[in-house]
This record gives structure tokens, sequence and C-alpha cells, in this order.
């Protein structure tokens, strides 16, 4: 069993930066990749980026792509969003999740498929 803690989410303006935090905890040996996605009021979760455990490899959504970067601490069993140049429309509940490599590094988490997954952290970005 594994266990994904976010941290790190908050109020911020439109424009400034904000990392949050996914530590994982318990069984988590073996070939993984770790992604974030995010759930705004009303709407449909939404798949953020991906990163490979072992190799650092990462992918992003279009939206996202060149203002959030996914970076993970292997030491610390924890993976990072940092999130530059906010708008308010990333205002969601950011969630990170843990998937075992079936093929490929992104693919399924991608297409929502986790086999853990954390709680969430709440984003909120004003104009």
């Amino acid at each position: 069993q594994v266990q994904l803690v976010e941290s790190g989410g908050g109020l911020v303006q439109a424009g400034d930066s904000l990392r949050l935090s996914c530590a994982a905890s318990g069984r988590t040996s073996g070939t993984y990749s770790m992604g974030w996605f995010r759930q705004a009021p009303g709407k449909e979760r939404e798949f953020v980026g991906a990163v490979s455990w072992s190799e650092g490899y990462t992918y992003y959504a279009d939206s996202v792509k060149g203002r959030f970067t996914i970076s993970r601490d292997n030491a610390k069993n924890t993976v990072y969003l940092q999130m530059n140049s906010l708008k308010p429309e990333d205002t969601a509940v950011y969630s990170c999740a843990m998937r075992y490599y079936t093929g490929s590094y992104y693919y399924d988490l991608y297409m929502g498929i986790g086999d853990y997954w954390g709680q969430g952290t709440q984003v909120t970005v004003s104009s």
C-alpha cells in the first residue's frame, strides 16, 4: 500500500508562483511514474503532467506547458509541481497519483489511470 499526501496549496494572485508537494510513503518500490491532476468546480479531473520516477522524464498537458514544472526528490520520495504565472483558470484542487509502469511512463496517467491517489490540495488564484 502507498500513501500520497499533497501540500503547498493556498490562495495566490494572478501571476504568482506556487509549489506543490506530494509525499509518498509505504511500499514505494518498483518502476512507476507520478502524475499531477487538477479538478475545478463543476469540471472533470484534468491531467496536468507526469514524471517517471527513475529517469525523471516529464510530460505535460498543453494547458500548462511552459508554466508548470514537475520534479522529484528520490531521497525524500516526494514529487513537486512548480506553478508559475498562475491564472485564475488554474484554480482547482490539485492531486497526485502513482502508476506502476505498464509500458509508457505517462500514458496511463494521461488517461486518468492511477494505482494510488492523494486527497488533494486547494489552489485558488485570484484576479
